[in-house]
């Protein structure tokens, strides 16, 4: 019988590290961008990255097969293009490049995941803080440089929902929005330029501050975005008509959870919103793979934080007195968990 098993998919999963460490490479070497819009062959792509000979063509072909990179002809004068998948999302001349993204997840989370053994078993965080014994905050925040190039990376991958929720969620009926971990402040730059009624703030620890000033600046939008600094866990949030959160909540244990929907409730008025942008989990626990892993990957970061159900959000919510809760499919495996008071 188990002859006739097809092993395809387990070994697809069990060696996929083998693709995910090729792409990675590929950002690192600046493949994508280095390609742009023009095409090399094997050997003039070993120059520009500066390859072993024995690299090529097995390197860039592989990306052909993981349909990651284009190839016109075969053999020593095949040329190699960007995908419009590529081009658009790995250049890092492209406004849409997410690539930040996975230059962290090669300097950081690639070697913390050959830990996830020893995070099962432990509970315990598989980071920089094994090392330091320092949180990741801790370290992160301690070095602006670096904090806005982990706040760029995270830019990149939330784009694509930050501009569903921009279009998909009613704002006509409110004229203030307060983003809770506002980062560089991309998601009320995004939603001041799509909808010109609304005032935003956003709201983050005062060494982002400057980080968000720049960005809000360089959009010419200082009239209708401000920053605020503070501690989301050190005092009441500013109040708005609508509260979102972008991929904050999944950060925490359950009970700092609790205490970021209860505060977002103080915050709101009659009528007002509780937007989180999350890779949401299907209630069933069984379809969004990505949700899944990434509340392992929280747990790796921080130990006892979680990614969550639709479900589980809802009932957070009810229990501090949201009247309605509701679950919209953004992009991807993100969703907006929608709680209205």
């Amino acid at each position: 019988m188990s002859g006739q098993v097809d092993p395809s998919h387990i070994m697809q999963v069990g060696m996929g590290f083998w693709a995910s460490k090729a792409l990675l490479s590929a950002v690192e070497l600046e493949l994508f961008t280095k390609l742009g819009g023009d095409a090399m062959t094997a050997p003039e792509m070993a120059e520009a990255l500066g390859l072993h000979e024995r690299a090529v063509p097995d390197f860039p072909d592989a990306l052909v097969a993981l349909r990651l990179l284009d190839r016109e002809g075969i053999g020593h004068n095949a040329a190699y293009r960007n995908t419009d998948a590529g081009a658009a999302l790995l250049d890092k001349a492209s406004p849409a490049y997410i690539g930040g993204f996975f230059e962290m997840c090669n300097a950081r989370l690639y070697p913390f995941w050959g830990d996830l053994t020893e995070g099962l078993r432990t509970g315990a965080p598989q980071n920089e803080v094994k090392h330091t014994g320092k949180p990741m905050f801790d370290e992160l925040y301690s070095d602006e440089g670096r904090l806005e190039q982990f706040m760029n990376a995270m830019a990149g991958i939330s784009a694509g929902p930050f501009h569903a929720l921009a279009e998909k969620f009613d704002f006509s009926k409110h004229g203030t929005v307060c983003d809770v971990g506002g980062a560089t402040g991309q998601l009320s730059i995004l939603l001041a330029n799509r909808h010109p009624h609304l005032n935003c703030t956003t709201f983050d620890l005062p060494v982002v501050e400057p980080i968000a000033k720049r960005t809000i600046e360089t959009a010419g939008l200082t009239d209708r975005v401000e920053t605020v600094g503070g501690d989301f866990f050190g005092g009441p949030l500013p109040e708005a008509d609508v509260i979102t959160m972008g991929m904050i909540l999944h950060d925490w244990n359950l009970e700092r959870k609790k205490h970021l929907v209860k505060a977002a409730y103080d915050a709101l008025p009659e009528g007002g919103a509780y937007i989180v942008i999350e890779n949401i989990i299907d209630d069933a626990r069984r379809e969004n793979a990505f949700g899944l892993l990434m509340s392992l990957n929280v747990m790796i970061e921080f130990g006892d934080a979680f990614d969550f159900t639709g479900a589980d959000f809802a009932s957070w919510c009810k229990e501090v007195g949201f009247r309605e809760v509701e679950v919209v499919p953004l992009a991807g495996p993100t969703s907006a968990g929608i709680a209205y008071k």
